[in-house]
C-alpha cells in the first residue's frame, strides 16, 4: 500500500456539509487499496456514557472517482448531534491501517503514541454551501454586445464599420452591436433553448470589448443606455431568461474618475490608495509597465490595478453590485479575473449583494482549482477552465483512450463538494480562447463535444455563434459578428437543429443535471466513451471503427447512429 497517496483533510472538498443534516467524507488512497471504511461518532459521546476512551462505529465507504492514480472513496454521514469525530480504515491484499489526522498505522498499534481523529465540528445551516438552486437548471449564452446584433433602428455611424467585413480585422475594431440588437434576439434564443444570457462588460469605455471600464454606473452609449438596459432585462425574465453582467473590480480603465485624480495629483489625491503606485514618476506615455511603476491586469497600463483590500474601494464597489441586483434586476455578476480580488472584498460583496437579492449568482473568473473561493461566502461557482481543457486533450490527442478521458473527467469533479460541481460554469470556448470549431475536424465531431458539455453537471454556456460552428483561432477571428443575413436564410438551420435539440434534452431529463454518473468500457473499442446518468445512457464513438449499440428503448438524440450501429464521431443519448 502507499501510504503517501493516502491523503484527506477535514476541509474543502474532502469533508464537507452536503445539506443541513448530512456531512460528505471523501479519502484518497492508490489503487490497491480495496476496501475502506470510516469510524465515526459524535466527539463527546464517550462523556455520555462516562466512558475514558472515544471510538465509533464503522460505515462502508464506496469508489466515488477513479483517477490515473488515485481512487476517491466516499460515503455520507447524518450525525444525530450535527458534529462528527472520525478516523479511517484502509486495507488491501496484505494490510489493514487507521488513518487518523496525525499517523497512519496499523490498527494494532495505534494506542501507542497519541491518536488524534479527524473533527467535523458543527453543521451550521449559515456555513452550508448552496448556490442558488436555479443555476444548476441553466444554459447560459456568452454574449460579447458589440459583435452579437445590430438593432433594427441604429443609425448609420462612420466609426462602425461594415456589419460582416471582417476582412483585414483589427483588435480595436468597432462594429455597433447593442443591447436593443439583443432584445430583437431574443425569440431566436428562447428557441434555441438558452436560459440565460452572460454580457460581457457594456459599460463606458473606449474599446470594444469594454474591460477598461470608465464608469461603471454608465451604460456605454454604443451599445444603449440604462433604460435599454432594464428593458433587456425585463424582456428577458418574461421569456424565463435570466442576466448575467461582467464585473471588471480587478482594474480599472485609465479615464476612471479614481485614476484620473491619481495621475492629476499623484500622492495628494485621496484615491492614491486606490491602486498599488510603487514610484512617484508613475505616468509615462508607455503601454507597458514591466519597469513595475504600478501594477496592473498582466502589463497593461492602461489596465490600472485596484487595491481591493482598501474599505473605501470595497464600498465603492459593493455599492454598485447592489444597484445592479437591486435596482436594475440583474440576476448574476461574473467576476473578472477573479482570483486577484482580494477575499475580504468579496465576503463583502457577497453579504451585502445575497442580503439585496439571495438568489443572485456570484461567478468567479478563475482558470485552475479554486476551492479557496468556494466556501459559501465569497463566489458561489467559477469558470470550469479544467473541464475545458480535458475535453480539448481527448480529441487532440488520439492516443487517449475513454478511460483516460474518465480520470481526467473525475479530476475535474473531484475538485469541488457535489452542490458546487452541480453549479460549475462549464463550457468549450469563450471570447479568451479559440472557438471550439477550430479544434474539430468536422461538426459531427463537433456534436460529439457539445454533447459531452450539455450532460455534464453543471450549468453549460454557449459562446454566442457555436450553435451555427462559427469559426475563429484567435483574438480578434474568435470575436466575429454573428451572420444574421445567413442565419436569416436558415443556412446553419441542420446545425442549429441538433445543438437545439442537445439543450432540450438536458432541460428535459434532470438526471442529466446531477453529478452522479456511471462511466462503461468496451475494451475493444478503446476510444467509445459510454456513461449512464440515471436513466439517460451517454455513448460517444470518438474512434475510427464504428460500433455495435445494445438496442435503447427511446432515444432521445441521436447523431451518426444507424440500424444499431453507432458511427465513428457518433453520438446517442437514449434511455
Amino acid at each position: 500500500m502507499n501510504l503517501a497517496a493516502i491523503r484527506h483533510r477535514s476541509t474543502g472538498s474532502d469533508c464537507y456539509a452536503l445539506d443541513s443534516d448530512t456531512v460528505v467524507l471523501n479519502l484518497w488512497t492508490d489503487h490497491s487499496v480495496k476496501a475502506v471504511s470510516v469510524v465515526s461518532e459524535d466527539p463527546f459521546i464517550h462523556e455520555l456514557h462516562r466512558r475514558r476512551a472515544w471510538d465509533g462505529k464503522p460505515t462502508p465507504m464506496r469508489r466515488l472517482y477513479e483517477l490515473a492514480h488515485q481512487v476517491v472513496w466516499t460515503a455520507e454521514l447524518k450525525p444525530a448531534y450535527k458534529r462528527l469525530q472520525y478516523y479511517f480504515v484502509v486495507e488491501d491484499e496484505d494490510e489493514r491501517l487507521g488513518v487518523f489526522e496525525n499517523k497512519i498505522c496499523p490498527m494494532e498499534e495505534r494506542d501507542r503514541i497519541s491518536t488524534e481523529y479527524f473533527k467535523f465540528p458543527w453543521i451550521n445551516p449559515s456555513d452550508v454551501i448552496a448556490p442558488p438552486d436555479w443555476v444548476r437548471d441553466t444554459v447560459w449564452y456568452q454574449i460579447m454586445p458589440d459583435r452579437f446584433a445590430r438593432s433594427s433602428d441604429a443609425p448609420s455611424d462612420p466609426k462602425f464599420r461594415r456589419w460582416g467585413d471582417f476582412s483585414d480585422p483589427h483588435f480595436g475594431d468597432l462594429y455597433g452591436g447593442n443591447l436593443r440588437g439583443i432584445r430583437e434576439r431574443l425569440p431566436y434564443l428562447r428557441q434555441l433553448g438558452v436560459s440565460g444570457i452572460y454580457l460581457t462588460p457594456i459599460f463606458l469605455s473606449n474599446s470594444n470589448h469594454k474591460y477598461n471600464t470608465f464608469d461603471y454606473y454608465k451604460v456605454d452609449p454604443d451599445f444603449g443606455s440604462e433604460q435599454d438596459l432594464r428593458a433587456l432585462v425585463q424582456n428577458a425574465h418574461a421569456l424565463g431568461m435570466r442576466i448575467m453582467l461582467d464585473a471588471v473590480f480587478n482594474h480599472c480603465g485609465t479615464e476612471f474618475f479614481a485614476w484620473k485624480d491619481v495621475c492629476e495629483k499623484g500622492r495628494a489625491s485621496r484615491y492614491f490608495d486606490w491602486f498599488f503606485i510603487n514610484r512617484d514618476d508613475f505616468v509615462k506615455d508607455d503601454f507597458s509597465v514591466a519597469d513595475g511603476r504600478f501594477y496592473t491586469f498582466s502589463f497593461w497600463a492602461g489596465m490600472p490595478k485596484l487595491n481591493t483590500n482598501n474599505p473605501e474601494v470595497q464600498r465603492y464597489f459593493t455599492d454598485l453590485c447592489v444597484h445592479w441586483v437591486g435596482d436594475l434586476g440583474i440576476d448574476g455578476i461574473r467576476f473578472d479575473v477573479g482570483d486577484e480580488i482580494s477575499h475580504s472584498f468579496l465576503r463583502r460583496v457577497n453579504a451585502a449583494v445575497k442580503a439585496a437579492k439571495p438568489e443572485t449568482f456570484l461567478l468567479g473568473e478563475i482558470w485552475f482549482d479554486a476551492i479557496g473561493w468556494l466556501g459559501g461566502c465569497e463566489y458561489d461557482s467559477v469558470m470550469n477552465y479544467p473541464f475545458t481543457g480535458a475535453v480539448g486533450d481527448f480529441w487532440r490527442d488520439r492516443e487517449m483512450t475513454a478511460r483516460d478521458f474518465m480520470h481526467r473527467l473525475n479530476f475535474c469533479r473531484s475538485l469541488y463538494p457535489r452542490q458546487i460541481n452541480e453549479a460549475l460554469f462549464s463550457f468549450l470556448d469563450t471570447h479568451d480562447t479559440a472557438r471550439v470549431r477550430e479544434s474539430c475536424q468536422n461538426q459531427n465531431e463537433m456534436l460529439q463535444k457539445l454533447a459531452i458539455l450539455l450532460t455534464m453537471a453543471g450549468t453549460p454556456c454557449l459562446y454566442y455563434g457555436t450553435e451555427i460552428a462559427m469559426k475563429g483561432a484567435h483574438t480578434p477571428y474568435n470575436r466575429s459578428t454573428m451572420p444574421w443575413d445567413e442565419i436569416d436564410a436558415g443556412k446553419f438551420d441542420r446545425f442549429k437543429s441538433k445543438v437545439s435539440a442537445l439543450v432540450r434534452v438536458r432541460s428535459e431529463q434532470p438526471d442529466l443535471r446531477r453529478d452522479e454518473m456511471d462511466f462503461f468500457f468496451d475494451e475493444s473499442l478503446p476510444r467509445l466513451v459510454g456513461y449512464r446518468k440515471g436513466a439517460v445512457t451517454v455513448l460517444l464513438n470518438a474512434g475510427d471503427t464504428p460500433a455495435p449499440v445494445a438496442a435503447a428503448q427511446e432515444i432521445l438524440f441521436s447523431n451518426g447512429y444507424k440500424n444499431g450501429t453507432l458511427l465513428p464521431d457518433g453520438v446517442l443519448l437514449c434511455k
